[in-house]
């Protein structure tokens, strides 16, 4: 069984690909297509509170015909953050919780969980922390939040969860640690947060598949020309499960995005007998 999970900053830049990155990301999400995922999950959505067009439901449908789609909008900031989840087998149930975060991070629709006979399936798009880390003290709060929703979840059956979570746990997860250490994404706090929720009984299964392996990154900075040319990026996006379901992770793969920068796709496979 696949799972994909994927950034794609702006799902109207993939359907109408009217630039060169426009085309590299439409590129990107037929490639994804092609792998016929089980569940996909997909964050930075940056759909307006409607929800999708004509046109980008018809793109969507041709792409993934058959699957079961589910959409969660900000219903703040509008074409802002979202988050969207397609999967092959209608679940018996689906969440778009509301986890007592601070501010507006509730309504910014970052979450989404399907469930299933055997598992809960979720996406999440954590909070950055911000430019000069303006928003630092409400990333934890969320982080609490969050930790406490899956594990709620994680008290009723195994959870595979995945999506932006917007920190480098350790120094071997991006290419330049000393020099961004009090950057976003790779603070102390938001690094002790990310423990604290693997320690709640949940499994990095990259880390888990491959604990010594360098050089392996989600993100590369549209900023910096040069990033995905000289591989300076950032391990962000991240498979977790709970550990539980340590015995059924069969592999782990970063999907090909080419001189696309940005987040890249990640794909988990799961053994013969994993059943949803």
């Amino acid at each position: 069984m696949k799972f994909i999970s994927w950034n794609i900053d702006s799902v109207n830049a993939a359907v109408e690909h009217k630039s060169a990155r426009g085309e590299m990301t439409w590129q990107v999400l037929q490639d994804i297509a092609a792998e016929q995922p089980d569940v996909l999950a997909i964050q930075e959505t940056k759909l307006k509170p409607t929800g999708l067009t004509k046109k980008q439901a018809a793109a969507l449908d041709e792409l993934f015909p058959g699957y079961h789609r589910y959409l969660r909008m900000s219903t703040g900031r509008s074409g802002y953050s979202g988050t969207m989840m397609l999967s092959k087998t209608e679940p018996i149930a689906v969440e778009m919780p509301e986890i007592g975060a601070p501010g507006d991070m509730d309504i910014e629709g970052r979450i989404i969980t399907l469930e299933f006979p055997n598992v809960y399936v979720s996406t999440v798009y954590t909070p950055n922390s911000g430019s000069e880390l303006a928003r630092l003290d409400e990333r934890q709060a969320w982080d609490d939040a969050y930790r406490a929703y899956v594990s709620g979840l994680d008290a009723k059956k195994p959870v595979i969860f995945s999506g932006d979570f917007n920190v480098a746990h350790q120094e071997i997860d991006l290419k330049n640690p000393k020099t961004n250490h009090k950057s976003a994404g790779f603070t102390d706090e938001e690094r002790t947060k990310f423990s604290a929720l693997l320690d709640a009984g949940f499994t990095d299964v990259f880390r888990h598949l491959n604990p010594d392996l360098a050089g392996v990154y989600t993100w590369w900075a549209q900023i910096s020309k040069t990033s995905k040319i000289n591989n300076s990026g950032w391990r962000i996006d991240y498979y977790l499960t709970s550990t539980r379901l340590n015995e059924q992770l069969a592999n782990f793969s970063v999907i090909d995005t080419g001189a696309r920068q940005d987040h890249a796709p990640i794909k988990l496979e799961m053994t013969d007998d994993f059943e949803l």
